[in-house]
Parts: structure tokens; C-alpha cells; sequence
């Protein structure tokens, strides 16, 4: 509510700052001394516990990532990649991005020697953490990626539907007695990927929670040596699985799951509900654009100001009329984004009940997670509906000027992907039901 004022406190109970809820966001204003001069620089959160005063520095927390700023530039980018991409293009997803509710991408983002997004930090974590578990607890984690496969494959096909038909809603394809995509059809189909999104962090949560429990002192001691955030305290270690007796498949789920394991060990709560700006709406093409060009590349640094930096140059080069299809987009997903955060937290404090002696309520974490695509699926709508308003009225100047601005390597896979694997053009089940256009065996099984 604009004018409500909020007091942020110290963990000693001192209050550290008072923030008035204005049209853009929390402003904070510092506490000072009588007749201080007011500090210009915003308040930064509290870092999740395990994160150093330097990696608070940084400031990436969740209220940056859900400020209109970091959300503008991000869907900016996102048109960007749409407008000058495919449906190919647009299947590209790190595997990383499933299941996310285990402090992995916090810890990347606050990294203290800004390594989070070099190519080498997921497999410098996870190679330390697999060479500390002993050849028992290894075992489970190859168990757990064989018996998830099915669904981690599952949830890489159901996302191509939706991209088709977001596709389509872009070129204007609407099958006959629709004039686009169904908003409620669009957030029930998102609800069933959610819904296997929540399985498959339950299983991960309770098989890493047991391992978690079973560690002994020694190892303990050895991962209180590996500093959450600072990855320059992360020795280089050999591989720990022979890779040629194990599917890649297996190789990338093993390595994610040792990776998130030591950032949910090392975390918090906070690092848990914590999410990148572009977490959501991923159907059109931001990753592919983002990330494609670092698969396959040792020590390769993604760039972290390019989605920003693109993003205000695809809103520079928009017209008046048409920048407002974009700029409007943070007010219209404001709810939405709001009651995601509520409920990742809810599914982070939930899955962490792994960690002691509590058994989770696993259907709590479905009902949860299945609400929780509701709400990316209403903002992905919200998206598609934008972008392809902005496309119906763009320029040939304007056209080309953005196929320009599009980084192009001949060498980079052309997709489409299953997460970051080139696959061959699969078929896509009739998408009419996306449009409100009702037909058989296409929706989602409940």
C-alpha cells in the first residue's frame, strides 16, 4: 500500500532503517543522528546467513530482483530475445533453473571473487563436495538421478508447448473462433509443470536431507573449510565419478544436486527463496540469447550486465506507444511476483524440514508449487500478449536494427534443446486448447 512504512532491525533488535512504500518500490531511508544529511545509496537486506558483509556488497538480494528496474530490463531482454529468435532458440533452459530452491543461485550471484558465472563454479562446488561424501552417499545421488530421469525429461517436454503456442500468438496463428492465447488456459497448463517441478524438489530435498544428516564429524569439518560465497576458499579437486561408466544425463543431474547440496548446507532460508531476475517466464529465448554461447566452453564468464544493457536498448529503440506494452508490464505482474516470493519461501521453509528431525508434508509442496506455476504462468502470458502487440507494430528499420542487435555465433547448436542438449525437432501436440479452443488428449494430465 503506497505510504506504508516499514522498519527493517538488526539482529540485535536495533532498528537499521525505516522504508516508505512509494509508486516505485521500497525507499529506504537509513536511521542517522539528528540533522545528518540523508544518505542517497538505497538500504541493502540482511544477506542469507552464510554470505560474507563483502557479498552483501553486491546487492543482489530478492528485493532487487523483484524491483521494477531489474524486472524491466530483464523483460526487455526476454522481447528482445523473442522478437529476433524461434521457437529453437526458445527451448534452451540450464538445467539449474528446475528445482531451484536450494541457495545455488544466491551463492553464485554474491560470489566474493564474482566467479558465480564462469562455466568452472557449478563443477568446482560439486567436485568438492562429492570428493567429502564417502562411496555410499555418492551412491544415492546416482540412484536419485536414475530414478528422476523420467521426470526431468517430462518437464523439458511439457515447456514445448507452451513455447509453440507462444509462438504462434506471435506470428498471429490463432486456430479458428480465437483471437489469442487464454490466459486461464496458459496458468492450468503452467500448474501441471509447476506441480512436477515440486516432485521432483521434494525427492531431491529428502535425499539430500538424509545425506546431510548422516554426515560425520570429519566431513563436517571439511565443509566448514568451503566458504558459502567465496569460492576462492574451494580447492581443485579431480573428478569424483568415472564419467564413462555413467549416462551424461545422470553426470549433469549428479553434479546439480552435489552443487545445491552444499549451497542449501551452507545456506539459509533467505538464500533458498532467493531468485534471479529472469527466473520467470522462461519461453522466449532469454537463456538461449544469455547462455547458449558458454556451453561446451571451459572458464567461460557469462556476462552480468548483458540482459540489462540489452534490455535498455530494445526499450530505446521502441516508439513511445509501443514501449508502454513493456514498461507497463512490471505494475501488471506486480501481485503475481509479490505471492511468488511468498511462496517460494514457503516451499524453502518446507523442503528444509529435510534437514532435521521434521518429515515434510510432500502434498503441501506439490499444492504450493502448483500455484506457484499459476502465478509464472499468468506473467508469461502477460509477456506473450505484450510481445506480440510490440511485433505487430515495429518498423523494417526497426526490424533490422534488432536482428542486429542479436550476438550470432555460426558455431553456437541450433537447438531445439531438452534443457541445454540439441534434440531433434520433436512434435508438438495441437496447441488450440492454449487458445480456449477445447480438444482431446491435448491438455495436461491432472
Amino acid at each position: 500500500m503506497a505510504g506504508e512504512t516499514v522498519q527493517h532491525t538488526t539482529p540485535e533488535g536495533k532498528v537499521a532503517a525505516t522504508c516508505t512504500d512509494s509508486p516505485n518500490g521500497l525507499v529506504a531511508r537509513p536511521n542517522q543522528p539528528p540533522g545528518a544529511k540523508p544518505s542517497t545509496q538505497p538500504k541493502q537486506s540482511p544477506a542469507p546467513r552464510g554470505a560474507s558483509a563483502r557479498s552483501n556488497a553486491t546487492g543482489y538480494t530478492i528485493e532487487q530482483a523483484t524491483s521494477d528496474r531489474a524486472q524491466l530490463h530483464t523483460i526487455a531482454f526476454d522481447g528482445l530475445a523473442f522478437l529476433t529468435g524461434d521457437f529453437a532458440s526458445s527451448t534452451f533452459l540450464p538445467p539449474g533453473k528446475v528445482s531451484d530452491y536450494f541457495g545455488f543461485q544466491y551463492m553464485r550471484d554474491i560470489d566474493a571473487a564474482q566467479g558465480g558465472h564462469n562455466t568452472s563454479f557449478l563443477t568446482r562446488i560439486a567436485e568438492n563436495m562429492l570428493a567429502i561424501l564417502d562411496d555410499s552417499q555418492r551412491r544415492k545421488l546416482l540412484q536419485l538421478a536414475e530414478l528422476q530421469q523420467d521426470d526431468i525429461r517430462k518437464f523439458a517436454e511439457m515447456r514445448l508447448p507452451l513455447i509453440a503456442a507462444f509462438q504462434r500468438n506471435l506470428s498471429g496463428d490463432f486456430p479458428r473462433g480465437s483471437n489469442g492465447l487464454d490466459r486461464k488456459a496458459v496458468m492450468e497448463y503452467s500448474a501441471e509443470l509447476y506441480a512436477l517441478d515440486g516432485k521432483l524438489s521434494f525427492d531431491r530435498a529428502r535425499v539430500a536431507g538424509g545425506i546431510l544428516r548422516s554426515l560425520t564429524a570429519g566431513q563436517k569439518e571439511a565443509l566448514a573449510r568451503l566458504k558459502f560465497g567465496d569460492s576462492r576458499t574451494w580447492p581443485d579437486v579431480g573428478e569424483q565419478f568415472d564419467k564413462r561408466r555413467i549416462s551424461h544425463e545422470d553426470d549433469v543431474a549428479i553434479m546439480t544436486y552435489a552443487s545445491e547440496m552444499f549451497s542449501w548446507y551452507a545456506g539459509s532460508p533467505g538464500a533458498d527463496t532467493y531468485f534471479c531476475p529472469e527466473r520467470h517466464g522462461m519461453y522466449f529465448g532469454g537463456f538461449g540469447m544469455k547462455t547458449l554461447p558458454a556451453m561446451g566452453k571451459q572458464n567461460y564468464s557469462i556476462s552480468t550486465t548483458l540482459t540489462s544493457d540489452s534490455g535498455e536498448a530494445f526499450l530505446d529503440l521502441l516508439t513511445a506507444p509501443q514501449r508502454k506494452y513493456i514498461t507497463g508490464l512490471p505494475d501488471l505482474q506486480r501481485k503475481d511476483l509479490e505471492e511468488i516470493v511468498q511462496t517460494r519461501r514457503a516451499i524453502a521453509t518446507e523442503l528444509r524440514r529435510f534437514l532435521g528431525s521434521d518429515v515434510p508434508d510432500e502434498q503441501k509442496v506439490i499444492s504450493l508449487s502448483r500455484r506457484y506455476g499459476q502465478l509464472d504462468g499468468e506473467m508469461s502470458y502477460f509477456y506473450a500478449t505484450a510481445f506480440a502487440q510490440v511485433s505487430k507494430t515495429l518498423s523494417s528499420q526497426q526490424k533490422q536494427t534488432l536482428t542486429g542487435m542479436r550476438v550470432h555465433d555460426p558455431a553456437d547448436a541450433k537447438g531445439p534443446f531438452l534443457y541445454s542438449t540439441p534434440i531433434q525437432t520433436e512434435t508438438i501436440a495441437n496447441t488450440d486448447y492454449l487458445f480456449g479452443i477445447k480438444t482431446s488428449g491435448c491438455a495436461p494430465s491432472q
